[in-house]
Parts: structure tokens; sequence; C-alpha cells
């Protein structure tokens, strides 16, 4: 809106300002920063009382959590609506890209919703069942990923090489939106401790900020060796909107949490996180920098087809966060130590951009 504004102006004087990507990204991020601040407390108390028994807390899960009960949850439409105010305020509004990863922001977080609510309605752990659900992510993802491709060519781009690529054709349209629900299911999962998504979420985001900006400068993108997307450079907003939202959540979010982000909030942020990987051509890296968000998902699986197949765990509790707290990790210590791997793969992840 205020780029809109800025331009029909004609970025004359401090509205100049407005015409750099790093500035709005700045301004997006503390704008959702003390939105998110300024809403917290009253929204926490709002839902408190809509929800009175809070999220469920498993029986079979960690004893430690059933101290949890009462806490409140959908947290995460305090993030999304911290995250879209400050979006509409500062982004170039005919951008198809943060459009299209804004459109999968709430078509998944409205998803989580809907899970969030018939949990809580019901005080129980089933919600939306799992078939119901992937199939409206699917949805989302395929519409989304369709408004993406038609902007950007239908190759995979691989890191650590320059100028190397496959090209999927049409079949590039399904592993779009399968990288964008498989992110957003596994950032779902990792949320099982106070704090423990949030902060590589926001980690992530800065990652891709990065990436982001440097795929949308030819200049940048010719030098590093890396795909160049026209446009792809507003996403830095989209990803510093995150950043901003996700650290005033963390704020109420952190041990002992004053409320949970839900459904509604790890779904919409890993989907958006998929689809910013798919927009900025950028979606192996996202498998390197949302490590910990893969290591989670795959041990879900790994447990589930091993005891399917053996009546054996592999794990003493999955998803692997619950593992450590088993072997006697405190909360914070496991959340803590999590921070630390992300922090590390991130690093990582932005090492491919010069080592093409």
């Amino acid at each position: 809106m205020l780029y809109l504004l800025a331009e029909w102006l004609g970025f004359d004087g401090i509205l100049n300002l407005v015409r750099y990507q790093s500035f709005r990204a700045g301004a997006t991020l503390m704008t959702a920063l003390v939105i998110g601040l300024l809403i917290g407390e009253r929204f926490i108390n709002f839902l408190r009382v809509r929800q009175g028994k809070g999220q469920p807390i498993r029986e079979d899960g960690p004893q430690t959590h059933l101290a949890k009960r009462g806490t409140p949850t959908m947290g995460g439409l305090m993030i999304l609506t911290a995250l879209t105010a400050s979006l509409l305020l500062w982004m170039d509004l005919s951008s198809p890209f943060v459009w299209a990863c804004l459109a999968v922001t709430i078509g998944f977080g409205f998803i989580g919703f809907l899970d969030d609510y018939d949990k809580v309605s019901k005080n129980s752990h089933a919600g939306v069942p799992g078939r119901v659900r992937l199939a409206l992510e699917f949805v989302v993802a395929g519409i989304a990923a369709w408004l993406i491709v038609s902007q950007i060519n239908t190759n995979l781009y691989l890191p650590f090489l320059s100028g190397v690529s496959i090209p999927l054709g049409p079949a590039y349209y399904v592993f779009a939106a399968f990288v964008i629900v498989g992110a957003g299911n596994a950032v779902n999962l990792t949320d099982g401790l106070d704090g423990l998504a949030i902060m590589p979420v926001i980690i992530a985001a800065g990652t891709f900020a990065i990436i982001a900006y440097l795929v949308g400068r030819a200049d940048f993108s010719a030098y590093l060796g890396i795909p160049h997307v026209p446009g792809a450079g507003e996403l830095a907003i989209f990803c510093a909107a995150i950043m901003g939202a996700g650290l005033a959540f963390l704020w109420f979010n952190a041990p002992p949490a004053a409320v949970f982000m839900g459904d509604t909030g790890s779904l919409a942020l890993g989907g958006a996180l998929g689809a910013i990987a798919v927009a900025s051509h950028h979606e192996v890296v996202l498998a390197i920098v949302g490590g910990l968000f893969v290591l989670e998902a795959v041990s879900v699986i790994v447990q589930v087809f091993w005891f399917k197949r053996t009546g054996k765990r592999v794990f003493r509790m999955a998803p692997i966060h619950h593992h450590f707290e088993q072997l006697g990790w405190s909360e914070s210590k496991v959340v803590i130590r999590f921070w630390i791997i992300a922090i590390v793969l991130a690093l990582i992840g932005l090492s491919t951009l010069k080592l093409r």
C-alpha cells in the first residue's frame, strides 16, 4: 500500500526509501513485531476465555507436559494477523509471488484453524481426518504452484553446482505442491515444545530473505551462479514479515508458554516457507536450511513404518524431540540445542550460494 502510494507520488524525498526492498524488509519486520506485541496479551486472554480448557494434552506423551493443561492454542491467528497487516502495508501489491505465498499462508492457516477448532471444541486429539486435511492442503498448494510456476521455469536447480538443473516439465507442478505441503507438515510436527518450532522458522525465514533478495537481482545471481528470478526480491519483504510476527509470538511462547501456535500457525508458516523456496528456485536448499523440520518428519515416518513391520520402536517417542525428553533432557535443553542445529543448517544453506 505504501509502496504504491510512494510510486504514485513519484518516490520523491524521503519516500524514495520505499523504493528499496531492503528498507521495506526492515520496516515490515518492525511493523509485524510491533503489531504482534500490541495485540498479543489481549488476544491470548480472548483465546483463554473462549477455549476454557485450552489445547488437549496427550496422556501418553511426556508426563511433564501435563502441567501445560489450560494453555490456549490457535496463537497462529496472532502471527497471521501481524504478518498480513504488515505485508499489505509495505509490499508491492503488484507482486504475484507475494500474493501466491500469502494465499498459501492464509489457506494453510485456515486448514490448521479447522483442525485446532475441532480438537478444542471436542476436547480430543483427533481433529480433522488426516486424508481430508492433506487433500485440502494439496488443493491450496496446487493453486499456488500454478500461480508461481506461471512466473518461472520448470527446472529444478541443484545446490553446490553452477548452472546445473533438471528439467521437470509438467511434473514440476506436482513437485512444487509436494514441497509446499511437505514443508507445512514438517513444521507442524516440530511444534511440540515451547519455542521449538517458531525460532527455527524465524532462522529459515531470515535465510530465505537473503536468498530471495539475491535471486531477484540479476547482477548478484549472475555473480553467484544461482538462478535469476525477476521479482523474487519482493519475497524478502514476506520473509521479514514472518520474522517480525514470529519474534512477537516467541515473546509469549517462551517457556512457560502463555499460548501455543497450534496447527493454525505451524501449517501456515511451514507452507509459507515451502512456497518461498519454490518461488525462489531453492527447493533443495530448503531441505538443508529446514533440515531440523526434515529430521522431525523423518523420525515420525521411520517410527511408524518400523513399528508396523516389527512391533518395535526406533525412538523412545516420536517426533524426535520427545525422544530426547525421554532420555532425560530438560525441555529447555532440547529447545536450545535444536535452535543451535537450526542456525548451523542455515549457515550451510547459505554457503551453497557461493559454492557453485
